[in-house]
């Protein structure tokens, strides 16, 4: 594959970075940052792209946030100007990403997503007896920033690109010159770039047919179990030596006995709800009916949080649990369990 070089003067030019500034700035035109920017639109655009095309933006600090739904993580979150910048460079550099992707990664991907990736994996349970499910410890954390600018290099020759992708590395980390953070639009496809050597390796030396990645979280489905477990330690060794990465503790087991991957319950034939997601589902109900009836809420602020939420339950076989939760929190007392 050939690398994509002369990229910056497009991520630079003037219509790209106003189209990043209205990605950027969705759902969040009235934080004073987005306004004192949008004041002065064309003035923050031209010193933005005078400092892209050489190479050296002004990235900012991070504004770090614990978030505890569905699982702890801390959110640092770039200036708006940064965020601006994020989103011209990957408007442009997506196509790039894009075309190194296996057709099973489905994470932060058009088109993919969390729907094709559940239907895709109960079509595998049904074809393998075996599954081995793992996922990497820390993962965010311990991105190596040397080993993925090797690895960025191997697609793009553009220098002030691959310089703008260095001076984003070098605005944060965990540990010296480890972790990349989570809020970061660039972070995401980082991220999802890190493990694709990964799925060639998978799909192209190991020679395995059914195998599925969300992100950091990769199954492999097998007929025979000693097989899966060869596979595991090669694994184990490719992730250690090629990419400074660990495993958490693998699972192994029967499809039959179904796997919990994304919240869900994966059979042979369905999705259902883990039961961490509808333990979930039932407190983020509760804590949305009391906002309502403390009137924080109105009718049209309560549809819009439950609308996401209900969303994700009804990917699984959950209707009777989803009707009966729905009654107990007094969001429809009418509900019966149909």
């Amino acid at each position: 594959m050939k690398r994509a070089g002369n990229l910056i003067d497009r991520i630079a030019d003037a219509n790209n970075l106003r189209l990043a500034f209205f990605k950027a700035c969705r759902g969040k035109r009235g934080k004073s940052e987005v306004i004192r920017f949008a004041e002065n639109l064309d003035t923050e655009l031209k010193h933005l792209r005078e400092e892209m095309i050489v190479g050296e933006v002004r990235w900012g600090g991070y504004h770090a946030f614990r978030v505890c739904d569905p699982k702890p993580r801390v959110i640092h979150a770039a200036p708006f100007r940064a965020r601006v910048a994020h989103h011209a460079i990957i408007n442009i550099c997506e196509p790039v990403f894009e075309a190194y992707q296996i057709f099973d990664s489905y994470a932060c991907r058009d088109k993919k997503g969390l729907d094709k990736a559940l239907s895709r994996a109960i079509a595998f349970s049904r074809r393998g007896d075996w599954f081995i499910q793992m996922d990497v410890r820390k993962y965010f954390d311990t991105i190596d920033h040397d080993v993925l600018m090797k690895l960025l290099k191997k697609r793009f020759k553009d220098p002030v690109v691959l310089q703008l992708f260095h001076a984003i590395l070098h605005t944060y980390e965990t540990m010296p010159g480890k972790g990349i953070p989570i809020g970061n639009l660039t972070s995401q496809f980082f991220a999802n770039h890190y493990l694709a050597v990964f799925d060639h390796y998978i799909k192209e030396i190991l020679l395995c047919k059914r195998y599925l990645r969300y992100m950091d979280d990769f199954v492999i489905w097998h007929e025979e179990k000693n097989e899966i477990i060869g596979i595991c330690e090669k694994i184990i060794e490719f992730l250690h030596e090629c990419l400074e990465l660990e495993l958490k503790p693998v699972q192994i087991n029967l499809c039959t006995r179904g796997m919990t991957f994304l919240g869900y319950r994966i059979f042979p034939n369905q999705a259902r709800l883990a039961r961490r997601s509808r333990d979930r589902f039932r407190r983020k109900a509760s804590q949305y009916m009391q906002m309502r009836e403390a009137g924080i809420w109105d009718d049209e602020e309560l549809a819009r949080h439950m609308e996401p939420l209900l969303s994700f339950v009804v990917r699984g076989a959950s209707k009777v649990f989803r009707m009966r939760a729905i009654k107990e929190c007094g969001l429809c007392p009418e509900a019966g369990t149909a």
